[in-house]
């Protein structure tokens, strides 16, 4: 019993330490946007690595995510002759709950592993204890412009995917189910809310894309400078990108919506 008390206050112990970490590393990072915005053609690069190589597999599951939603929907609604919202269920689902959950996942699996591994990478061989040694910070000069870019990306993403969402969702009701065209799109039109359901799931790509590029960032460069040690931090990076993606998401659709 005493052992098991003294690992649970070691584990507990050394997961405060690790937060205080991160909250450190975020605190540089974000004092490193500074000089990073002068510079475009790092934040750029960065953006195609994290934003638009990731188009492809955003744009496949969004997709097939808008294709499962018209047929589930469909096949629910028809039971209340209310086959004419299908637009409506499938655009409100995307835009307020799947499109930033399901893209933040795919981000974190994606982008999110791949800046772990190249950080991990860069401490493993050296380079960042390099350029300190050459007075130059690593944090602003290699952190900084990755965050920015996971932060730009992730909303446009989620965008993207429920865009093509719905037109996946538009593909099966009308082309194959048989709903009215004219009215998908009109009833869409007319109850989905700007603010309520557009700019509240904009805010959550927003968190997730923040807390998601943190977490890849931070496991990256404070892993075990090993091929072991950064297989590791990969898979921190995805597990505990997923974690805080779920949980954040609760927390916010509670604030969002539930005095609704």
């Amino acid at each position: 019993m005493t052992e098991l008390i003294q690992t649970l206050g070691k584990r507990t112990r050394s997961s405060f330490t690790k937060l205080g970490r991160a909250t450190f590393f975020l605190l540089h990072t974000l004092t490193g946007l500074a000089e990073v915005l002068p510079r475009p053609r790092l934040i750029l690069n960065q953006l195609y690595s994290v934003g638009v190589l990731s188009c492809l597999i955003i744009t496949i599951s969004g997709l097939f995510v808008g294709m499962v939603l018209s047929l589930q929907g469909h096949n629910i609604l028809s039971d209340f002759g209310a086959e004419e919202t299908l637009g409506v269920m499938v655009a409100a689902s995307l835009v307020r709950e799947l499109g930033p959950v399901v893209s933040a996942l795919l981000f974190a699996g994606r982008a999110g592993s791949a800046l772990t591994a190249e950080i991990g990478l860069m401490k493993a061989t050296e380079q960042l204890a390099g350029m300190e040694m050459m007075a130059v910070d690593p944090i602003k000069r290699i952190i900084s412009p990755r965050f920015l870019a996971g932060l730009l990306s992730m909303p446009l993403l989620a965008a993207l995917f429920s865009m093509v969402g719905i037109i996946g969702g538009q593909m099966v009701g009308v082309g194959l189910l048989g709903v009215d065209d004219g009215a998908y799109w009109s009833q869409m039109q007319a109850n989905l809310d700007f603010q309520d359901d557009i700019i509240n799931g904009v805010i959550k790509s927003i968190v997730f894309g923040f807390v998601t590029t943190w977490i890849a960032l931070f496991e990256g460069y404070d892993c075990i400078p090993t091929s072991e040690g950064v297989s590791r931090a990969t898979t921190r990076t995805v597990v505990n990108s997923a974690f805080s993606i779920l949980g954040l998401d609760f927390i916010l659709t509670a604030l969002m919506f539930g005095d609704s």
